[in-house]
């Protein structure tokens, strides 16, 4: 059995410094009032017992408060004063140097909260070293200067999450869409280089991938590219071809028909092609932007973006390729194939693909050949898009969706960015972006009601006052921001192109950026409250009453202030652990609510409910209609690589009920002895869950790839233990 420290490194458990510490406070208390050699034994016997029986490592402060309980409950009044003083008076020496501890654990690679902060981040490298060191500061500025006392201490009890305060002390926003096409088409200046218009498809994609970075490196959540804004230049290489082509049989003297120049002018573009797609692959997964870690980016396949016709054909190629080498896969240092993580991937259904016979459906059949063995892409309906936000556009990064544009067929929000692709009446999206989220834990709501109904939604107003409160602070934060700050995002067309020294405030109203609400643990909430799951007719009218009464306070808040509130699925990772501590911390052990070490995501169906694909789709795809802000569905599959049929099946499920899914399956690998099936995650002898391989008996994590998707995107670097037990309590929906 581990503790985890204040400096967040992982140490063994030792009962004896519990009882040192209770007998010190004892032995500073007159002898009339101070406790039996019994008592404090038995107090160190129950605390011990109590941090054996979590199933995870737990916190110096979780145990200090048990011990302080355990002493009151013993009715040694003064004994507790004598500890809790002590305690004071230790955290008022430790406030002086915590950042500093916790930066020193981070170079000796011994902070484990590190290890298992992001599944995408190896806190061992250096540069990942750098931002989690910035980070620290960054989270004590926020906290000592930046953040009200209530705030702060709500985010700390586990009432809200102040999302990224480890970026806070910067004017930074969330996510973005890019707008990438204006880049191309009309220049761009990276690190202070002019960078014209690209002449060929190859040269294009390259420059994208130098966009990627530069936008990761100045903004810290995801970004989303679009394969449309590259289908352009692949009839500039076509021509580029053809004359290249006929030059070359000229010089030569032969003769050739015009159609036979044209085979091996489009041959030598599809090579171009696949360099290219190529090179947004590798690019991606090996570039290491300055928080080291590969760019959070989702690359966008939608037909229907651009024109019927020619345009349309060259960008089914794109996409074709892009799914063609997603299947393949990347090599790892043992030169094999293996699913990465990035780019992410998602491909819209429409009418022009869903069924046999529609033109593209090869490319869906495709697509559900790469799901099956790569778990991505994953899948948005134009048809249910259309019907909630009326056009059909990506999200930025994994899930954060924008609000729709409620102002280019009127023509009154004009052009604020100054974008050089800027049409008037078209309905804009690439180059809006989020201004960052704070979330409320349901479940906390509810525990805090003790399942009062009048209390829940008394105390529920008062968490949406303060949820605004909070995110009000994250939006006058980015007010004043010059254009200097970041001039790839503000000056020079990934967001706008602003002139140096003007404010980014014109781009933080009017719709033009949204500000999300979070939530999660729905589906604990509604255990709480009613006993029952939200799939059932009750639960159901409950977890909606929920969902409406969060979006009536963003409704609320954006007439008064013209900012763009919007309701958020938040795709919690390291949080879901720290949430479920503090819920176990604050109402202890309740059956079906606070005893797992995780909390589930939005308004998830419980990993552990036994229930059907297609049924779970159906079901949470009313909750989705009303998380606009961003939310995404998923189905835990087994392998389906020999049954691309029932992908299909569910793919057309997922076109007809509900605007954004994804499967999940599994993809590992045993670098010690080459086994390919699933890494399984078992208890080690100290209540740790591990990873291992059912094969060999592995369990180094660093000598195997595994692959989860744990919060919308794919997860490579392993989990904390309340996700890790999640992943391992998954139900499969088919």
């Amino acid at each position: 059995m581990n503790v985890i420290k204040r400096s967040g490194e992982e140490a063994r458990f030792d009962a004896k410094k519990i009882e040192n510490a209770v007998r010190k406070a004892n032995e500073a208390t007159a002898a009339g009032k101070q406790m039996s050699e019994e008592q404090i034994l038995g107090i160190t016997y129950r605390v011990a017992d109590r941090c054996r029986r979590m199933n995870r490592s737990a916190g110096v402060e979780e145990i200090q408060d048990m011990v302080e309980n355990e002493i009151m409950s013993e009715k040694a009044y003064t004994v507790a004063h004598n500890y809790i003083t002590y305690r004071y008076e230790r955290a008022l020496v430790r406030k002086a140097n915590t950042t500093d501890r916790q930066i020193l654990s981070l170079i000796g690679r011994n902070n484990e909260e590190a290890k298992q902060e992001n599944s995408n981040k190896n806190p061992t490298v250096n540069s990942t070293q750098r931002d989690y060191m910035a980070g620290e500061v960054s989270k004590d500025i926020t906290r000592r200067f930046l953040l009200p006392q209530e705030i702060s201490e709500a985010h700390d009890k586990g009432i809200i999450h102040f999302h990224d305060t480890d970026y806070f002390a910067q004017p930074m926003y969330n996510c973005c869409l890019v707008n990438l096409e204006d880049m191309l088409q009309n220049g761009t200046v990276i690190s202070g280089t002019k960078i014209e218009r690209p002449h060929s498809f190859a040269t294009a994609c390259n420059i994208a991938t130098q966009i990627i970075a530069q936008v990761a490196s100045n903004q810290y959540g995801g970004q989303t590219v679009t394969l449309s804004h590259l289908a352009p230049f692949v009839e500039v290489s076509r021509q580029k071809y053809r004359k290249q082509v006929a030059e070359e049989f000229e010089e030569a003297g032969l003769d050739a028909s015009q159609e036979a120049m044209e085979k091996i002018a489009e041959k030598r573009l599809r090579n171009e092609i696949k360099a290219g797609i190529q090179t947004i692959q590798y690019q991606i997964i090996t570039l290491m932007t300055t928080n080291g870690q590969a760019p959070f980016v989702t690359v966008y396949m939608y037909l229907d973006e651009v024109k019927e016709g020619p345009l349309r054909d060259d960008l089914a190629i794109c996409i074709e390729e892009m799914l063609n080498q997603r299947i393949e896969g990347v090599k790892n240092e043992k030169g094999v194939w293996i699913t990465p993580a990035f780019p992410k991937l998602i491909y819209v259904l429409d009418e022009d693909n869903i069924r046999p016979g529609s033109k593209y459906y090869d490319l869906t059949v495709l697509a559900a050949k790469c799901t099956a063995k790569r778990m991505v892409p994953d899948y948005i309906s134009a048809k249910m898009m259309r019907e909630l936000k009326g056009d059909v556009y990506g999200c930025m990064g994994c899930r954060s969706f924008l609000t729709p544009d409620r102002f280019t067929d009127t023509g009154t929000f004009g052009n604020p960015e100054k974008a050089l692709n800027y049409t008037p009446g078209v309905h804009k999206y690439y180059g809006r972006f989020n201004q960052g989220v704070v979330t409320l834990n349901l479940v906390d709501v509810a525990c805090s009601s003790e399942g009062d109904m009048d209390r829940f939604w008394q105390i529920m107003n008062e968490r949406l006052d303060l949820c605004h409160r909070a995110l009000r602070i994250r939006h006058e934060h980015l007010l004043g921001t010059p254009s200097d700050v970041a001039p790839i995002l503000w000056q020079y067309g990934a967001i706008a192109r602003l002139d140096k020294g003007e404010v980014i405030d014109p781009l933080l109203y009017n719709g033009y950026s949204t500000i999300s609400l979070g939530y999660a643990g729905l589906a604990e909430c509604v255990y709480r409250m009613l006993g029952v799951s939200h799939t059932s007719e009750e639960g159901k009218e409950f977890g909606l009453a929920v969902m409406k009464a969060m979006n009536d306070a963003c409704a609320k808040w954006k007439a008064a202030e013209n900012i763009d509130y919007s309701v958020y699925g938040t795709p919690i990772e390291s949080t879901t652990y720290r949430f479920a501590k503090c819920l176990q911390e604050r109402f202890g052990i309740i059956k079906g609510v606070t005893d797992k070490n995780y909390i589930t995501n939005s308004y998830h169906v419980h990993v552990t409910e036994e229930i059907n694909a297609f049924d779970k789709l159906t079901k949470e795809a009313e909750f989705q209609s009303l998380s606009p802000g961003g939310a995404i569905s998923y189905v835990e599959v087994p392998n389906m690589q020999n049954n691309i049929p029932a992908v299909l099946a569910l793919m057309e499920h997922i076109y007809n009920v509900i605007m954004y899914a994804e499967l999940n399956t599994k993809s590992d690998y045993c670098q010690v002895c080459g086994y390919d099936g699933e890494i399984e995650i078992v208890e080690d002898s100290h209540h740790k869950l591990i990873w291992r391989c059912p094969n060999c008996g592995n369990t180094n994590q660093d000598k195997m790839n595994v692959a989860r998707r744990t919060c919308g995107y794919i997860g490579t670097q392993f989990w904390n233990q309340g996700r890790t037990q999640e992943i391992k309590e998954r139900v499969l929906h088919l």
